[in-house]
């Protein structure tokens, strides 16, 4: 140590007498982490995150939709088994994700353009991209 500093090394920490010494609690937080960029994460997170684009059906495979579809109506009294996947669109951004569902179907509502399941699922009959018949 140099002897620049000597003269008051050793001296006591000056003390104020007109205020109080601050909590240590209260010190300890003036050097807390400042997030000068609140939000900015999941900005870059929703950034990143992938969509697919919607695939456009040709008139061949909506016709193989579309009697699909018919067969289905057909038999909705026995609740048959399905396998439909549809497209979901990702409400934050462009595109979506194509999601495969299977049960029951209840009904088709021709008035709402959905196919009901049985556990109360809806899917818009404009968004199928592909239906199965299981039974």
């Amino acid at each position: 140590m140099t002897d620049a500093y000597k003269d008051i090394i050793d001296l006591p920490r000056p003390v104020r007498l007109n205020r109080p010494r601050m909590p240590q609690i209260n010190r300890a937080a003036q050097f807390a982490p400042f997030a000068a960029l609140v939000g900015h994460e999941a900005a870059v997170n929703e950034t990143a995150r992938l969509t697919e684009r919607r695939i456009e059906l040709d008139e061949y495979l909506k016709a193989a939709l579309n009697d699909k579809l018919l067969a289905v109506a057909e038999r909705i009294k026995e609740h048959p088994r399905v396998e439909i996947t549809y497209f979901c669109p990702d409400p934050k951004k462009e595109g979506g994700a194509y999601v495969t569902i299977t049960g029951s179907a209840k009904k088709i509502d021709q008035y709402e353009r959905v196919v009901v399941f049985m556990d109360g699922t809806a899917v818009p009959i404009s968004e199928i991209i592909r239906l199965e018949i299981k039974s």
